[in-house]
């Protein structure tokens, strides 16, 4: 059996009579960017996902800077990022024009860890960005404690946690922004990039399509500085489609992550990353003895692996700035040691049967 890690055409299949028609109404209008596609898909994103607001963008790098943009942090203000994550979120910091400051993550579930992220700040720290990591929200209510505590902004990375919840609450009740990215392997994915920022600040979403649009307000004059990041509505088309099924997609995920772990049980070869409540189940994570001969195993049966993230952003040329191997060492083991297992909601349980089945035969 070959297995992928993600196989988007069942997601295709299955919506297509809904994207079909976005598209056809798309080119009889032949608006392709600021459209009322991408206005709907705002109005239905902030309803399903409990905000006021949702401003559409270029991608969730985008989404991640545009939101610290908008926070107007001090020049050369240091924003505090986990040492484990995409490098697309201190990217986002460098492009806003701030310097990432790392911080460690917990030992169970890999996320930013509050007490880490005190220790680190200092005296240019203005905010923080906790990422949701493998779709499962952080502690935001300790996170937004030490941000109250500590004058600090919170912008969320969300970029993984599509639908995803703290405690029964919508993630933007804990900052004023959180950025979501719709990269095709994510849980809500369009057929390129995409990203979106969510708010209930009617202000904050004004100038956060103020920056999406070049400072301009739907005329040709930049008022601020600002960037192009507008999405554009072929990706809203399918965005809009596929946004009907994502609860059900997302039930399937849990269902599937839930096999994985009865399967894997006892394993002497992998340990699963322990999730918190409230995950979409966006990866699912395991820590393994031996990755390489791991994953080489499951290759040579067809089956595809990833690792999220192999290298710590503190160890990473374009960020070191002066760490050290051995600066965050719960982030640098767990790079050494994590890999990414088949998951999609379209998925068949034999296909996590038959991954857990040639692990357990290494």
């Amino acid at each position: 059996m070959s297995i992928p890690m993600v196989d988007l055409r069942p997601m295709l299949a299955e919506t297509e009579p809904a994207w079909r028609g976005h598209l056809a109404r798309l080119f009889e209008q032949m608006q392709f960017v600021l459209g009322e596609h991408g206005e709907a898909l705002e109005r239905e994103l902030a309803a399903a996902w409990g905000s006021r607001f949702a401003v559409a963008v270029a991608s969730g790098t985008a989404a991640i800077e545009l939101g610290l943009r908008a926070a107007r942090l001090s020049p050369g203000a240091e924003v505090i990022v986990p040492a484990l994550t995409s490098p697309f979120t201190a990217q986002a910091v460098l492009a806003a024009g701030y310097r990432p400051r790392f911080a460690d993550v917990d030992r169970a579930h890999l996320l930013l860890d509050p007490a880490s992220a005190e220790a680190r700040g200092g005296r240019r720290t203005e905010a923080v960005v906790p990422v949701h990591l493998y779709g499962q929200p952080c502690d935001l209510p300790a996170l937004g404690e030490l941000a109250r505590r500590r004058g600090w902004i919170m912008v969320q990375d969300a970029c993984q946690a599509h639908a995803a919840r703290c405690g029964g609450q919508p993630l933007t009740r804990f900052s004023p922004a959180v950025a979501y990215s719709f990269y095709p392997t994510k849980n809500l994915p369009c057929l390129g990039d995409g990203g979106v920022l969510l708010t209930d600040s009617a202000r904050l979403a004004q100038a956060l399509g103020r920056l999406r649009d070049g400072g301009r307000r739907r005329d040709q004059v930049a008022r601020i500085p600002a960037l192009n990041a507008r999405l554009d509505e072929m990706q809203a088309c399918y965005l809009r489609a596929f946004l009907p099924k994502l609860d059900e997609w997302n039930a399937r995920r849990a269902s599937l992550a839930r096999l994985y772990d009865e399967a894997l049980a006892g394993s002497r070869e992998v340990t699963p990353v322990e999730r918190r409540e409230g995950s979409v189940c966006h990866l699912y994570v395991v820590r393994a003895r031996r990755r390489a001969k791991l994953r080489a195993h499951l290759a040579r049966h067809g089956i595809l692996t990833g690792i999220h993230y192999p290298v710590p952003l503190h160890l990473q040329p374009a960020f070191r700035n002066g760490w050290q191997r051995g600066d965050f060492p719960v982030a640098e083991r767990a790079c050494r040691e994590i890999v990414s297992l088949p998951l999609w909601p379209h998925m068949p349980e034999s296909a996590v049967e038959e991954v857990a089945g040639r692990i357990a035969g290494l």
